[in-house]
Parts: C-alpha cells; structure tokens; sequence
C-alpha cells in the first residue's frame, strides 16, 4: 500500500506509560498512520514540547498540541461546580470533566485531517473508555474506534514496560513505582501500585502536589474571596482571571496540605476501586460557594440544588457531557448562578477549611429576624398556628391508632 494512502488515526496522547505504547501498537496490528493529539490542560510538571518529541520518536506521523486550559476552566470545571456536584459525597470529578473536552476536540482534529479512526488509552476495566467512546459516538458515529486494551495481548503495565523496552522507547515508569496517574488545572489523581491493596496506606511518593498536613505551617491563613455570578474574581483584593484564579488557589492550597482524599469509589462497569486525590484549590472554591448558597438559597432551592447535583455527578463521571440530560441541569441552575455573588473569608491550616466570614448582596438571611433579642419584627404566637397545621398528618395517624386499639 502506498504511504499517501495509509489509514490514519487521531490517538488522545498523554506521553504516558499506555499511550507511549499505543502508537508502535497500531502501526503493527493495523497498519495507520498514527497522529498524536496532546491535550494542554495544565499538567503542571509536564513539558508539552518534550511530550511531543516523545510522540513522533514513537512512530507518530505528527504531533498536535492543543492549549485547553481556559476552555476547561470556564466551560466544564466551574458549570459542575454551579451545580455542586461531587460523586459519591467527594469526588471533584476531576478525571471525568476532562474527558469530554478532550475526546471533543480530538474529534475536531479528525475530522479536519480525514482521518479513519480515533483511539484512546483508557484500560477496559476504567470509566474512561466509556467516556471517550460517548463524545467519539456522539460527534463522529462513522469513526472507527480503536481501544488497545480490549485487544492487545498486553495484560498488564508490567507487560506494556517491557514491550516499550524491547521497542526502546524510553519510560519514566518502573516495575518499583507502577502508579497510574492523571493530572490536569483541577487535580492529580493517583491510582495502581500499592494502593491496590486497600490496606496499605498512602507512601509519600502517592502525593504529589499537596504537602503533608502535619507538615504544613503552623500558622492558619487566610484568604478572602470576591464572587460574582458563580466565579471567583479576586483572591486578596487582587483580581484573576478564573484560570489564574484556579492556579493561585491550588498555590495556596497545595502549602497547606488542602485537597487530599483517599477513597474507593465504585466505577461506572461495576467494580470498586480506590484513588487517591489532591484538589487543592477546588476544594476551597467548593467551600466557598456552598457557604454563599447558605446565604442566598431558600430552602427548597437549596434541596433542589442538591438534587441537581447529585444527579450531575452521575451524569458527569458516567461520560454523558454532551447528553440533553446533562445540558438541562447545568441550565436549571442558570437562575441560581445570577445572584451568587459575595465574599467569603476562608481560613487555611493543616489540611482543614473553616470559613470565617460571608456576605452577599442577595443573602436572604436578616439579623433583625434572627436574632434572639427582643424584637417586633417577629411574633412568636405567629408559631402556633403554623404547628398546627404542620403536624395535623401525625395528629390524625395518631387519633387513627388509638381508635383501632
């Protein structure tokens, strides 16, 4: 066959272990020309150029590197976090909000250089195979899907080591340190190695952006916030783009040990499994925004919001980004994200957040009404009535029980 009319296929490369061994892979089996799309999306110990370099001593054909990094700030981290959603109680949903910008704009590559097919180096026992394949489904149903490891006869990252080594393509990953890890703007995540056996606890070298909160400064810090419609605006009186604004705060938050949790989660194929994550500065964004709904939410508006969020977060780690379901509750909260707007003053020590100060232009909460001191702005016999209705169901079971005994 003619090189001009070789195959091609957009591969979502990330210089890592699976993804290195990926493109000597599909120009054996099947013969493409292997195109490496590099995601910027703020892999902050990552040099993009020598990622690139790595691709195309490989055997990629090409290289391209997309900078995302205020894209996936904007429009995929902060609509999750106008919702407050968080899988599973915890989870910042770090991993599968950077899913989808990727697979989308991998397609865009495509489909702009004709290509045949996409693949991807997610594993078949992860979440992240499903989410790839949804956008590549979604935008590009024609594409033939190539997934590595639903067909290689490499079973594990021990085997893919020395398959690299016998190809001499140069890994940073051994047989002593086998993690399996992804890094964008919003967090590190850290899975495989020893943290497999759920009884062995985290080793220093799991971290990788957060100090040790036994280690961190003795002294609290605090850092006020400046809100406007959802985003953070400023930090200190100093104003950021939201971009920035994301950086500085993990700076922050990565000094004092912010961020880190160490859990197993149950992944969307079925089985459980455990990771380890460092969200620094999302962790005090999402702090302060669920101190400023405290404020500026009623009742069943803050219910509802939770609801909201609960259901995203499946949506969102299940790969459904672009699903009509997904798109409805980011604009359900529209009505909400218009009056989150305030201050919030947030103190930082040893691993811990505790929000010292709030206030918002449209809180609904009234000193006047709240306070305990003698006022005539409430009438406490108002009370009475309300109780009566209130509890008239458990009045009338109760009559009920008596009557049948």
């Amino acid at each position: 066959m003619n090189k001009n009319n070789k195959k091609k296929v957009v591969l979502a490369y990330s210089g890592g272990l699976d993804t290195s061994a990926i493109i000597p892979w599909i120009k054996e089996k099947y013969k493409f020309e292997v195109i490496a799309f590099i995601a910027d999306i703020g892999q902050s110990e990552q040099d993009l150029i020598q990622i690139k370099k790595k691709a195309l001593q490989s055997g990629a054909i090409s290289a391209y590197v997309y900078d995302l990094k205020e894209e996936f700030v904007k429009k995929y981290i902060y609509p999750v976090l106008h919702t407050g959603a968080l899988y599973e109680g915890e989870y910042l949903l770090g991993t599968a909000m950077a899913r989808p910008i990727i697979a989308k704009k991998q397609i865009e590559l495509a489909l702009q250089l004709n290509a045949h097919a996409l693949c991807h180096g997610a594993t078949g026992k992860g979440n992240d195979q499903v989410r790839f394949e949804n956008v590549y489904t979604t935008f590009a149903p024609q594409l033939q899907i190539i997934a590595p490891w639903r067909e290689w006869d490499l079973n594990s990252r021990s085997d893919i080591i020395n398959y690299l080594k016998k190809k001499n393509i140069p890994t940073e990953i051994t047989f002593k340190k086998i993690y399996s890890r992804d890094e964008n703007i919003w967090h590190v995540s850290t899975e495989g190695g020893i943290l497999e056996n759920i009884w062995n606890q985290p080793k220093k070298d799991c971290w990788c952006w957060t100090t040790d909160p036994i280690l961190a400064p003795n002294t609290p810090e605090e850092i006020h916030l400046k809100i406007k419609n959802g985003y953070i605006i400023s930090i200190n009186e100093k104003k950021y783009s939201y971009l920035k604004s994301l950086k500085k705060l993990n700076q922050i938050g990565s000094k004092h040990g912010i961020g880190r949790i160490d859990i197993v989660e149950n992944r969307l194929i079925g089985m459980k499994s455990r990771g380890c994550y460092e969200t620094p500065g999302g962790s005090i964004i999402v702090k302060a925004l669920q101190s400023l709904d405290q404020l500026i939410l009623d009742r069943e508006s803050l219910k509802w919001k939770k609801q909201v969020g609960l259901e995203m977060s499946y949506t969102v780690y299940d790969g459904k980004w672009f699903s009509p379901l997904n798109q409805s509750l980011i604009d359900s909260m529209k009505s909400f994200t218009k009056r989150m707007t305030g201050e919030i003053v947030i103190q930082l020590f040893k691993g811990n957040i505790t929000v010292l100060k709030k206030k918002s232009p449209y809180s609904l909460y009234s000193e006047t009404y709240a306070s305990f001191e003698d006022n005539k702005n409430y009438n406490h016999t108002d009370a009475q009535g309300f109780i009566r209705i209130f509890t008239l169901p458990a009045k009338i079971r109760a009559l009920k029980n008596k009557n049948k005994n």
